[in-house]
């Protein structure tokens, strides 16, 4: 894992300033972290997005600009980094500059792109404003999966099909796994349920954007079935409530009206303040926190599992998808303890992983996608997950579609006639 994170230091592999325009799937930081630094480096064209992505890329930029300057500021003052100073890879300010690249382009309708091509944009499902992504340039259509949704999901839009790409580009997260099939509302209650009769405390770790607000509708309906009616539900994250705001502006991005958006968004009480959130950690009164980061790798939420993981009456409770060299891997795989801060702190608390709470489609569901398409395509390259998912999602699509498929090589090229 340490030579991914080293990537992120690394000279990027073409000059930036050559870079004619960037194209984003949706606002996620795997997706779009490394923006405020490509264009630091000297990059200069319109970065091509849903309105929506726009919006969220306002909020999630800053704040891992942000966040990167505080860990860099905790650890030099610390002492615990190897690094000396402790240096943050961009700055808020690197951050704020690059929204103003930032251009919203419609779902649906054609969009030049500098260089000659044309871009269009369909609902994927995933998160708010998240697309897949056509682009026709010279006579070949290339599409990118981008990050797929879940089919039937009680939030966001059934990724939209795609009938036909000489080129395919898709994602495989979940390219060898299945989700539970289990209600997300019947697992909820389930694991909040024994931990409160406890007496503890339900840490979630939460991506801000998606998870967050998938999460609050779910325990609104709880709370309105009183089957949670007494279980206090905090909301740690400034980010993820400013998101929910920008859910409940974007209702053709999915399926909720906004009286639902609002009534799901009021079911938590919204920790804003860094003071709030040390209280709250403090509290020892039986409650849900759902604070960022998903896969704990920053922010407040490693504050509160500091606090509550050692208690074994306390939960973490993960919902989705944990990155191989994140703590939230390592916790879901049974770790003693994980270091948080420069400590080692042990995890006596119960720990699960709600896969079924996921954004992302799972290994039939790329299927369902894949079968849209009318005839193969020359080449579909699988990209976007761990070796053992892509490859086993390269196999499944051999087998059960027949298509000529590629897990593409870190650096490899490919010509596309």
């Amino acid at each position: 894992m340490k030579e991914l994170r080293l990537r992120n230091w690394a000279r990027f592999p073409v000059d930036p300033s050559s870079i004619e325009a960037v194209v984003l799937t949706h606002a996620h930081l795997d997706h779009t972290g490394y923006l405020p630094l490509l264009i630091k480096q000297g990059f200069a064209g319109p970065v091509q997005c849903s309105e929506a992505t726009a919006e969220l890329c306002g909020i999630l930029l800053p704040d891992a600009g942000h966040l990167q300057e505080k860990d860099a500021e905790y650890a030099n003052r610390h002492g615990f980094s190897k690094h000396k100073p402790a240096l943050p890879l961009y700055t808020e300010e690197d951050a704020i500059r690059a929204l103003k690249y930032l251009t919203p382009v419609p779902f649906g309708s054609g969009c030049p792109v500098p260089g000659g091509a044309e871009l269009r944009l369909r609902h994927a499902g995933h998160i708010l404003g998240a697309a897949s992504v056509q682009l026709d340039w010279g006579g070949t259509t290339l599409i990118f999966s981008g990050d797929l949704g879940r089919y039937q999901s009680s939030t966001m839009l059934d990724p939209a099909p795609c009938d036909h790409a000489d080129y395919l580009v898709v994602e495989s997260t979940y390219g060898n796994r299945q989700h539970d099939r289990r209600s997300p509302e019947e697992a909820l209650l389930e694991v909040i349920g024994r931990t409160v009769a406890r007496g503890g405390t339900v840490i979630i770790p939460s991506f801000a954007v998606g998870r967050a607000q998938s999460l609050l509708f779910h325990l609104y309906h709880l709370k309105a079935s009183g089957q949670l009616a007494n279980v206090p539900v905090f909301l740690d994250s400034p980010m993820a409530i400013d998101a929910s705001d920008i859910f409940c502006r974007h209702l053709d991005d999915h399926k909720l009206t906004y009286p639902e958006c609002r009534s799901s968004c009021a079911v938590a009480h919204y920790v804003r303040s860094t003071e709030e959130s040390k209280s709250l950690t403090a509290n020892p009164t039986p409650k849900v926190i759902i604070s960022a980061s998903g896969m704990a790798t920053g922010g407040r939420v490693l504050h509160h599992l500091k606090r509550y993981a050692p208690d074994a009456k306390n939960t973490i409770l993960f919902a989705g998808f944990q990155a191989a060299g994140t703590r939230g891997a390592a916790m879901v795989a049974g770790a003693e303890s994980v270091k948080i801060h420069g400590e080692q702190i042990p995890i006596r608390a119960e720990v699960h992983n709600l896969d079924m709470l996921s954004a992302h489609a799972d290994a039939d569901e790329i299927l369902r996608w894949l079968r849209g398409f009318a005839k193969p395509p020359r080449m579909t390259f699988v990209v976007h997950g761990e070796p053992s998912a892509s490859d086993a999602l390269r196999h499944r699509i051999e087998a059960e579609l027949g298509w000529r498929c590629l897990v593409p090589d870190h650096g490899q090229q490919v010509g596309l006639t």
